[in-house]
């Protein structure tokens, strides 16, 4: 396995990660399989480094157990990479980092939990835009996983938000940061055009980082008829590179749609969200 150049302290946790993290390669290499960039060719491209320092970095990932290969290809041999269990250890990290980046590097400092339309998230975010939504599966208010993307359904709405204040109170301050509000009557407004989405082939899935057993008492508490998913491993997350901020201990979302055709394909993006009934009613036209 290809070690940085220092010598990792042996009980020191960070140093021994450190070890297998060795530059900023690795961690971006983590941050594309995330994405659903599992072929070298594809990770090349993204990363614009050669395909012989590409290749180091993967020997090395594979060595430490982070990503793991399976051949689709005989006569050359080639393989497509995935991150393990022990790799998806990192995608908190890297939501961090990106929060991190968000807010002090391309942003002011600011504590917010929305954007303006010409930031960096937006940019981000508005990108996704026919792109695939890689399979990832959340856990859901069912008591079961569910993919992001209903398989059934002509399209997929998926809004992102930040916390329903029920039943877990929200942190102190949450009101004084801008975006944070209004979870419940998101939720409320999507609740109350169900049958319209349904009638229109169109599935809803709303997705937070709060726990599933929040989301239920929630659901129950409202009466909520659409799909909840809880991304509290942070993996759609990572998928998507949706835009976070950090409050009461925890990454929240910051409030986003998104429509998603049957083929798994992004075909709108509404972000920022400044006017929510609006953001309802463009999701349904736009799906």
């Amino acid at each position: 396995m290809r070690r940085s150049s220092f010598s990792p302290e042996p009980d020191c946790a960070i140093a021994q990660s450190l070890g297998v993290i060795g530059d900023g390669w690795e961690l971006l290499i983590v941050r594309d399989l995330a994405r659903g960039l599992d072929r070298f060719d594809q990770l090349a491209e993204s990363l614009r480094i050669s395909r012989k320092v590409l290749t180091e970095r993967l020997a090395g990932l594979l060595d430490s157990g982070i990503v793991s290969r399976s051949a689709y290809q005989s006569r050359p041999t080639r393989y497509a990479y995935e991150l393990t269990a022990r790799g998806r250890t990192l995608l908190p990290v890297l939501v961090a980092l990106q929060d991190c980046g968000d807010r002090w590097l391309l942003g002011d400092g600011s504590l917010t939990g929305t954007n303006d339309a010409d930031e960096p998230p937006a940019h981000r975010l508005h990108e996704l835009v026919g792109r695939r939504v890689p399979d990832v599966a959340l856990p859901s208010i069912a008591g079961t996983t569910a993919d992001v993307v209903d398989a059934s359904a002509r399209a997929t709405v998926l809004f992102g938000y930040p916390a329903t204040g029920r039943p877990t109170p929200l942190p102190d301050g949450w009101s004084e940061i801008a975006g944070a509000s209004g979870c419940t009557l998101e939720n409320r407004l999507f609740a109350a055009r169900y049958d319209d989405f349904r009638t229109a082939g169109v599935a809803i899935h709303g997705v937070s980082t709060q726990r599933t057993d929040e989301q239920q008492a929630f659901a129950q508490a409202e009466g909520i008829p659409h799909v909840l998913l809880s991304d509290l491993e942070l993996e759609l997350t990572a998928a998507l590179r949706l835009p976070t901020f950090r409050a009461g201990g925890y990454e929240r979302l910051k409030r986003v749609v998104l429509v998603i055709g049957a083929d798994r394909m992004v075909k709108a993006v509404r972000y920022p969200v400044t006017d929510i009934a609006d953001a309802v009613d463009w999701a349904l036209t736009t799906a």
